[in-house]
């Protein structure tokens, strides 16, 4: 599996958690459901300003919530069908483990890594 196609399906599994009422976007809500103990999952742009990153980095160690840093602001918000988005939080356990599983590229039946 292409590297493209294992985007698109992140991509796809975000919008359909989106659409599923599972994630939440934007700054306020993002930091708002890692406090609150609901967040499964952050995923924060590399596009995001250095302050973001380290905002969400120190937020998510603190409450021992994974994150990952990748895409940009425009295609994750367009995932979501929104503008710009920097941050999102997945707070579904359920997608946020299938959903790691496409970042991490863990894509066979039986968990085992795949050459990207």
């Amino acid at each position: 599996m292409g590297k493209e196609t294992q985007l698109g399906n992140f991509l796809g599994s975000l919008g359909l958690a989106m659409r599923a009422g599972k994630v939440v976007s934007g700054e306020f809500m993002t930091e708002r459901a890692i406090r609150e103990g609901r967040a499964c999952l952050v995923i924060v742009a590399a596009d995001a300003s250095a302050g973001t990153k380290k905002k969400f980095n120190d937020s998510c160690t603190f409450y021992k919530v994974p994150i990952y840093i990748l895409s940009d602001k425009e295609t994750l918000g367009h995932s979501l069908g929104k503008k710009e988005r920097a941050s999102l939080a997945v707070i579904d356990e359920g997608f946020a483990g299938a959903i790691r599983k496409k970042i991490i590229g863990e894509v066979t039946q039986h968990g085992k890594n795949e050459d990207l």
